[in-house]
């Protein structure tokens, strides 16, 4: 994530999450350590998997202390093993008891869909086909979410409505179909958008290839007529397979050609990597 989507994006997320957990005072914490001490604590992982969300992490504790690091022993898209030592957090102790559980739910979040995108992303290894996600993301968490895909080995949809054209089977009807709904948007949209249309038959297929629809999304297709209808567009736009891309899914159809398998399931349905901080330490005890 760069330093301007931090600042710009995340900064203000992540303080949206610390007010949730701590609306006037962390009572634990200044029962405990009523004035400023500096200490070191430990984040280990709990599980196998990859590792992926250390920068918003780290900003976690900066927001409630400017001073505090997170020396690394990994980075994002390093796979780790139960029981490693992943990093040392240091700071003002009072930062890192308040900030603890908003830090841990952003990394093990972000980890545990990096670890199902590497799962998925290994069976298309050695294809042309990319995986990529979808805008089925937990509300605020879009732009962490896509981080983790990424740091997983895979890529990134649309970031949402604004950033191209997607005609979908209710736009299609209300629009009064395919070659109307294309007219439409070539008309109405900025000339930088792209635009795909959702297919669910040949017959659809075949009018949005004659639109000029340069994205044709294969919607829930058995693998026979998926096939078929990669051979129908024959690289006059790029394909794309969604509709309940599991692992199992995308191992069935990897390799048919399509240019890219969409799966809301990287996002949605992914747990968390079990992670822990441990073994506090007080500095200037």
């Amino acid at each position: 994530m760069s330093p301007i989507t931090m600042t710009l994006v995340a900064d203000d997320l992540i303080r949206q999450a610390l007010r949730e957990d701590i609306t006037y005072e962390d009572v634990s914490t200044a029962a405990v350590c009523p004035g400023p001490r500096q200490a070191t604590v430990d984040l280990i992982a709990k599980e196998d998997g990859v590792i992926a969300g250390l920068p918003i992490f780290e900003r976690t504790f900066q927001l409630l202390d400017p001073g505090a690091r997170v020396d690394a022993r990994v980075a994002d898209g390093d796979e780790v093993r139960t029981g490693q030592l992943l990093a040392e957090v240091s700071g003002d102790a009072r930062a890192l008891l308040s900030g603890e559980r908003v830090a841990l739910n952003y990394l093990q979040r972000m980890s545990g869909i990096a670890t199902a995108t590497r799962r998925v992303a290994r069976v298309l290894a050695s294809t042309g086909t990319r995986l990529v996600d979808t805008r089925k993301t937990c509300p605020n968490m879009r732009v962490f979410e896509r981080e983790a895909v990424r740091a997983g080995g895979g890529g990134n949809h649309r970031y949402n409505l604004s950033s191209a054209v997607m005609l979908k089977d209710n736009h299609i009807d209300a629009a009064g179909g395919v070659a109307a709904a294309v007219r439409a948007a070539r008309a109405t949209a900025p000339f930088t958008c792209t635009i795909e249309v959702e297919c669910e038959t040949l017959d659809m297929v075949r009018e949005a290839i004659q639109a000029g629809a340069d994205i044709i999304m294969l919607d829930n297709m058995g693998r026979e007529e998926m096939r078929e209808a990669v051979a129908i567009v024959g690289g006059r736009a790029l394909t794309e397979a969604s509709g309940n891309m599991d692992e199992g899914r995308v191992r069935e159809i990897a390799d048919l050609g399509v240019d890219f398998i969409s799966s809301g399931a990287l996002t949605h349905s992914a747990g968390i990597l079990d992670l822990s901080m441990k073994h506090l330490r007080l500095r200037d005890a």
